[in-house]
């Protein structure tokens, strides 16, 4: 290459490593990730869509009083501004309508039993079981629903008369008064439709099952998880919940949340009515535990749109995500799969712009030049692996193991082994902590900086107007200078253990053994491919060179 085209390439030098830069930087603010979501990107998704006062103010309009006043106290805790306004709307209604306020609204099917509007007492909500425990109740449904045409209804009622229970009494049996009200319960709440078809076709399946065998069987779990929410929620309340649960699993996790987190139900309820999943969200509290309980509320504050994104996706919010470019948030909602493609091809090619200028500035001295189209693969191959790095950087749960949920579901089944059990086979930790990913990469740029440093000295000295004898004593002398790449190796691997013994960092020898690596691998670059080609040039050069002989 000439030396006019090689001053030209030095002048494009630090507008390519500027290119390059912006390019990186640009890919690195777009709001896409795969194995989480970006609060700016939850906000672009519920731009434009109802918040949840909104939502609330539905339910006043539809004059279902309790779960109002559930999404109500979920506005509160979530700090939607129009909280006060949904209050003032709520107490209207429960002022005209104080009666209802105990069942949580008007219900066509319930009203001719029990005669909702002029039920006496406190105007406030009441747990639905505390209805259906008295006799007198028991017995005006049991005269309504006996007259039932639903065959899923008399399959319910046909329970009344199994024997075989297990935490449970016997409904026919003195003391079997809860559980006859919990087979009420359900067939009322069958009859009145307020069951999701496919949680109908599964309770009528199993009662089936149970009424042939003569035993209450996979119903009773049900029947406990159905007394857990009935002790909790009034009528309206949970009719509203099962509309939107799809399966009896889920009204299991749903007992289980209310038990293990009862100051959140309002919450996790309000969510699941604001997004006709209740399966979505008990999926998802289930597996991220507190952190996802507040990624959820942090998705409440945005509107339905963010929520429904967080369920989709079932992925934690990365709070600490950088900051984004707000404009191509539609297109990442868009199109996710092509813009997370985007990203990294931006991040590729950044990191080749940037290689490709400081090659520029870091040109090898004549004779040890390579061709254009092998620094172009080099400057390819060390990108990918530098954008590798950077990929596992920027995706703090990808090679980190979510924690456990503090909501997961657990048996206990009491066990007795005549010996000792076994202990567990030992699995290898295949995770890296963010901190450690970010030091190797540390590590990785300090060996590419001296393997350019030592590239300089090289050309600095061949560039020199001296004999080449004289070239080879100098090159011998910057021997230490070519063997620094190993001390500064060392140098990280003692740092990395003394973080990590310190606990800056987690506690993972693969940073630490990195730097070595690292380091060897660049002193065997230097010094066997370009020190010792450019020695053996000099040598042959010297010993090219007639020697001339002085005669006296």
């Amino acid at each position: 290459m000439s030396d006019s085209a090689n001053d030209r390439k030095r002048k494009l030098a630090p507008l390519v490593v500027g290119l390059g830069l912006v390019v990186a930087l640009g890919a690195w603010m777009l709001p896409v990730h795969v194995r989480s979501v970006s609060p700016g990107l939850l906000r672009a998704a519920g731009r434009g869509t109802p918040t949840l006062a909104a939502f609330g103010q539905q339910l006043v309009e539809s004059e279902k009083i309790g779960p109002a006043a559930l999404v109500l106290s979920a506005a509160r805790t979530v700090g939607d501004p129009g909280a006060g306004a949904l209050a003032v709307s709520l107490d209207s209604l429960s002022a005209r309508q104080p009666a209802l306020t105990t069942w949580g609204g008007w219900d066509p099917y319930l009203d001719p039993i029990f005669n909702l509007r002029s039920t006496q007492g406190a105007a406030q909500s009441r747990p639905v079981v505390t209805f259906f425990l008295p006799e007198k109740a028991r017995a005006a449904l049991h005269g309504a629903l006996d007259r039932s045409g639903s065959l899923g209804v008399q399959d319910i009622l046909r329970l009344h008369d199994v024997p075989a229970t297990g935490r449970f009494v016997p409904a026919a049996r003195p003391g079997g008064q809860p559980l006859d009200a919990l087979i009420l319960l359900t067939a009322a709440l069958y009859q009145s439709e307020h069951l999701s078809p496919s949680l109908q076709r599964e309770l009528r399946g199993l009662a089936e099952d149970s009424a042939v065998k003569k035993q209450l069987g996979s119903l009773e779990p049900f029947f406990l998880d159905l007394l857990a929410l009935g002790r909790r929620l009034d009528w309206a309340q949970l009719s509203e919940l099962l509309r939107r649960t799809e399966s009896t699993r889920t009204v299991g996790e749903y007992a289980h949340l209310a038990r293990v987190a009862p100051d959140q139900l309002a919450l996790f309820y309000s969510a699941a009515l604001f997004t006709d999943s209740a399966d979505g969200v008990a999926s998802y509290l289930l597996a991220f535990g507190k952190s996802g309980a507040d990624d959820l509320r942090l998705a409440l504050v945005d509107g339905v749109g963010a929520v429904r994104l967080l369920l989709y996706r079932q992925v934690p919010v990365d709070h600490h995500a950088g900051p984004a470019i707000d404009a191509t948030a539609e297109l990442v909602l868009a199109h996710p799969r092509a813009m997370l493609g985007l990203k990294y091809l931006g991040y590729l090619i950044g990191l080749f712009l940037i290689l490709r200028g400081l090659d520029g500035v870091t040109s090898a001295p004549p004779g040890l030049e390579r061709a254009p189209a092998h620094r172009v693969i080099q400057a390819g191959v060390v990108a990918l692996l530098l954008g590798s790095l950077v990929f596992v950087a920027t995706e703090p749960y990808l090679l980190r193991a979510a924690p456990a949920s503090e909501y997961r579901l657990e048996l206990h089944l009491p066990v007795f082994l005549a010996t000792p059990a076994a202990p567990p086979p030992f699995t290898p930790k295949l995770t890296m902590d963010t901190s450690t990913v970010i030091t190797i990469a540390v590590f990785a740029c300090l060996q590419i900086f001296v393997y350019t440093i030592c590239l300089r000295k090289v050309r600095e000295i061949n560039a020199q107007d001296i004999s080449p004898l004289l070239k080879l004593r100098l090159m011998e002398n910057e021997e230490n200078l070519f063997d620094s790449g190993l001390y500064l190796g060392m140098i990280g691997t003692a740092a990395a253990l003394a973080l990590q013994v310190l606990g800056v960092i987690q506690g993972n020898l693969l940073a630490a053994y990195c730097s070595s690596l690292f380091g060897i691998i660049c002193v065997a670059l230097v010094k066997i491919r370009h020190v010792r080609t450019y020695k053996r040039g000099l040598i042959i050069e010297v010993q090219a060179t007639p020697v001339t002989v002085v005669t006296p």
